[in-house]
């Protein structure tokens, strides 16, 4: 009998002791293997999913309170509350300094993910440096979307046979004349279509005490963009221009050039622009234009964009726009304003892996059939084929809109150029306007585009 009380006694022992150890190997939330526990408020499992999240940067430079910059920044947002997985450092960085702090970064192989790029030389010298990869896997994806862009469109962007670096979100069109037909009317004038008709339109506004051309070139790529470009196309045609970019056949010394810089110089020495016109940025003059204080205004599809944001519809129903006059004996068409494909973003060549997935995807959110319309829709040319809501656009961005199609594109100077050259044609014609030799600008962006060329 007591033999077998101790058999029992020792059997429920060994039963306890086994439940003991289970419990200590297996159960509970607090004694589990930190592999095996997939309870979902374990601190664990919420360290697993932060350290899961995946880590994108994108820097843009729409960093303003107008309808395109709040609509671009909208659709950054849409994909950000999308993909609740990614880590986005979104970096809105001033157009005025955009350029060079891309720069900064490039020079140290530190780009973000994706970045938003011109056409043309900037995004040619980020490749040529090998600093962005092919986004052609948005094309592949989504051929539909590729077909809905205008001619020409990727042209910029297509480095290689078959592959896309860039997609354009909008158009660019730089040199649209801008004019207030009430003070035309009140002086009697008729809309300058010649040089001569703008000289005379010129003189007869500075002599009644009204700025004939509002300009606002701090940032000294104003003028170049909404004047040189046009103005020099007008005298020396594109093909002479295409050839002095390569240094093949022309250059930027030839009597042409020089003949085009003095026209510039001519609108300087009749006063056509409001004194410290280096002092105030275009912002600036568009609103001093818009006041009525000045006749006419040679400004982007941009001016759009920014008065839509501040004037009303009334002041935005009275403006009329054109191109710059005729240049008498010029080699190139007249009837043409300066553009191209816009900007757009790019993918860093060092992005790879699911971020890379992600990227891609977050610029087809930027660049998509919504995000297009939606851009439009903010007052703002773009390159694809879209159906717009006229109610939600204003009456100067209709005539715009109407305008394009009926004249023709040439280049853009700072497209085109080195980013030396362009600096040099930039601030060359700040020169020009303080007085300074036309002869010397052309030598010095005549250098600037030679050294380019040999690297």
């Amino acid at each position: 009998m007591q033999v077998k009380w101790k058999a029992q006694l020792k059997a429920l022992l060994l039963l306890v002791l086994t439940a003991v150890l289970v419990t200590a190997c297996g159960g509970g939330n607090g004694g589990g293997d930190s592999e095996n526990d997939t309870g979902s408020n374990s601190p664990g499992n919420t360290a697993k999913k932060e350290e899961e999240k995946v880590k994108l940067s994108i820097w843009h430079n729409f960093a303003g309170d107008d309808l395109r910059a709040r609509t671009v920044r909208s659709f950054i947002e849409k994909f950000q509350a999308e993909h609740p997985e990614v880590e986005l450092d979104a970096q809105a960085i001033p157009p005025d300094g955009y350029r060079q702090r891309l720069s900064t970064v490039a020079a140290a192989n530190e780009m973000p993910d994706v970045f938003f790029t011109y056409a043309g030389s900037h995004s040619t010298e980020f490749y040529k440096a090998g600093l962005i990869q092919p986004i052609t896997d948005i094309a592949r994806a989504h051929p539909e979307w590729k077909e809905k862009f205008f001619d020409g469109a990727f042209t910029p962007y297509e480095f290689e046979p078959g592959e896309i670096y860039s997609a354009p979100i909008g158009m660019s069109a730089t040199s649209f004349l801008y004019y207030n037909p009430e003070l035309f009317e009140k002086y009697g004038l008729q809309v300058p279509k010649t040089w001569d008709e703008l000289v005379h339109v010129i003189n007869v506004f500075n002599e009644n005490g009204v700025t004939p051309i509002a300009l606002g070139n701090k940032a000294p790529w104003v003028a170049q963009s909404t004047i040189l470009g046009s103005l020099a196309d007008r005298v020396t045609g594109t093909e002479w221009f295409l050839k002095a970019v390569k240094q093949d056949g022309a250059k930027f010394t030839d009597p042409e050039f020089i003949e085009a810089l003095n026209y510039f110089k001519q609108l300087v020495d009749l006063k056509a622009f409001q004194e410290g016109a280096n002092s105030i940025d275009n912002t600036q003059a568009e609103q001093y234009f818009i006041q009525g204080n000045a006749a006419m205004m040679i400004g982007g599809a941009w001016a759009v964009t920014n008065l839509a944001a501040s004037a009303s519809e009334e002041q935005l129903a009275k403006i009329e726009m054109t191109t710059i006059p005729s240049i008498p004996g010029g080699k190139g068409e007249p009837n043409t304003i300066s553009g191209g494909p816009g900007a757009g973003f790019a993918l860093s060549s060092r992005t790879e892996g699911k971020a890379r997935e992600l990227a891609l995807e977050l610029i087809y959110t930027l660049s998509g059939p919504e995000a297009q319309k939606a851009i439009a829709e903010s007052n703002s040319l773009v390159m694809y084929d879209t159906e717009i809501d006229e109610t939600k656009v204003n009456a100067l961005y209709n005539k715009m809109f109407q305008l394009v199609k009926t004249v023709g594109v040439t280049p853009v100077y700072d497209a085109y150029l080195s980013s030396e050259a362009a600096e040099v044609i930039n601030n060359g014609l700040q020169e020009i306007m303080l007085g300074g030799s036309v002869e010397s600008v052309a030598q010095k962006l005549q250098a600037a585009q030679a050294r380019a060329v040999a690297e």
